[in-house]
């Protein structure tokens, strides 16, 4: 897709200056408690898996 480094470059600043042309705040759907519970469940599965 890229023949070099200097085109993937360009390419990923390119998205950025166009991504952040109209910025959208980010708005949090769940609570720091919610999101705690999830990462903890998450490490849980990952540990057992070993």
């Amino acid at each position: 897709m890229f023949k070099n480094v200097g085109e993937l470059e360009a390419a990923i600043m390119d998205y950025l200056d166009q991504h952040n042309a109209q910025p959208k705040p980010f708005v949090w759907t769940k609570s720091a408690g919610q999101i705690l519970e999830k990462i903890t469940r998450a490490k849980q599965a990952l540990e057992s898996q070993h």
